[in-house]
């Protein structure tokens, strides 16, 4: 076994000798170990188990999931001009261009982050150069086996002028533990709209994080919606280094039965003169538990900054949870800074109304919940995919 792997007590772990078969071209094990160091050392910051989270982020791994059975990561675009390759590819072909946005945000410091770069090696890489406006969406699927341990990262370098839309799909088998990770770098007036679709299979756990860094008059647009997996913990941040960015973060979740959500969004003003908005969407029935945190910090410097949040939950059982936690830090004196959350049941003056026109009561309260939704639904792209989160929601509520 390599020193780099035994020169520390907890590098006994079985996890360990796990970074030994991975692609050196993407990582090197040094580098890998010193992650996995991170990984175990660094807390989660997620609420502990108590009366409504089951969930233990603070001992949760991979365990005795099958690292040996690779997910699938499969991609598809009608445009030439764009490069679509996977990780290993564009390590050894285009190793120049990948480390202009591989483990370029601050995803690395969180304790999931570092445990899904750790073990970087199945993904997908997406170069749009200069100028250049792709018509028509990269897809991306992400598909993990069932009992397997699965770590794709997604990572989109966006020149400057250039313009794309990626749509992200996760899907697995019972019980998969996938630990992903997605990066946007994009320059100076690049526009991204990245969309993602979790819908893992029964027992499974997701931990994502998302984080983009756009440049000088730059836009990013996130748009998440959680709708699998029996734990879905989700991180989606932007950090706004340069002037005159933009940037969107759109999330939907809805746990119902025994599922477990946690989403966190960060939206870091480091540079004056950006404008920021994040919609969350969430409902919870029967037994499903959920929590938002929503973080704007404003830095000192960063005047002229415009940053808004506004959460509303839908609580549709008695036994449901959701938390909803806004968070403002503000160093500078001329900004707008806005938050805003709402956590209820449905209306029932609105439910009477509907009542009171003929439709009956099961109807209404399914058409008020699918119109709660709508706001966030709207944010995704094309129309095939918000007609099929509409019906996945509407699954849901039957």
């Amino acid at each position: 076994m390599s020193s780099a792997l035994t020169s520390a007590p907890q590098r006994t772990h079985e996890l360990y000798r796990h970074l030994l078969p991975l692609d050196a071209a993407i990582l090197p094990v040094e580098e890998r170990t010193r992650l996995l160091d991170r990984f175990f050392a660094t807390p989660s910051g997620r609420e502990k188990p108590g009366r409504f989270w089951r969930m233990d982020f603070e001992s949760l791994e991979p365990g005795a999931h099958a690292f040996d059975r690779r997910g699938a990561t499969t991609f598809a675009t009608s445009d030439r001009a764009v490069l679509v390759c996977d990780l290993a590819t564009a390590a050894r072909e285009h190793p120049r261009l990948l480390a202009r946005a591989f483990a370029r945000t601050d995803l690395t410091a969180t304790k999931f982050g570092a445990l899904a770069t750790a073990f970087a090696g199945s993904g997908v890489f997406v170069y749009v150069p200069a100028d250049h406006a792709c018509d028509e969406p990269i897809r991306v699927r992400l598909e993990a086996p069932a009992d397997s341990a699965f770590f794709p990262r997604v990572i989109v370098l966006a020149e400057r002028g250039a313009r794309a839309t990626v749509i992200e799909r996760l899907t697995s088998g019972e019980n998969a533990f996938v630990c992903g990770a997605v990066e946007i770098v994009g320059e100076e007036n690049s526009d991204i709209t990245y969309a993602s679709v979790q819908e893992a299979g029964d027992g499974a756990r997701t931990l994502f994080g998302r984080a983009a860094r756009p440049g000088r008059d730059a836009r990013i647009a996130w748009a998440c919606a959680e709708l699998g997996a029996e734990l879905a913990a989700a991180d989606i941040s932007v950090s706004f280094e340069a002037p005159g960015a933009e940037a969107s973060i759109a999330a939907l979740f809805f746990p119902r039965a025994s599922q477990h959500v946690d989403v966190v969004s960060t939206v870091e003003h480091k540079a004056g003169d950006a404008t920021s908005e994040t919609l969350v969407k969430s409902a919870a029935r029967e037994r499903g538990q959920a929590r938002f945190l929503g973080n704007i910090r404003i830095a000192p410097h960063a005047q002229g900054s415009d940053a808004r949040l506004r959460d509303d939950a839908l609580l549709l059982s008695a036994t449901a949870h959701v938390d909803s936690v806004p968070a403002l830090e503000i160093g500078a004196n001329d900004v707008k800074a806005y938050h805003g959350a709402t956590v209820g049941a449905l209306d029932a003056e609105q439910i009477f109304y509907m009542e009171s026109r003929g439709i009956e009561r099961d109807a209404a309260e399914r058409m008020i919940a699918l119109g709660f939704f709508e706001p966030a639904i709207e944010r995704f792209p094309t129309g095939d995919l918000r007609d099929e989160i509409r019906a996945a929601v509407a699954a849901k509520l039957t």
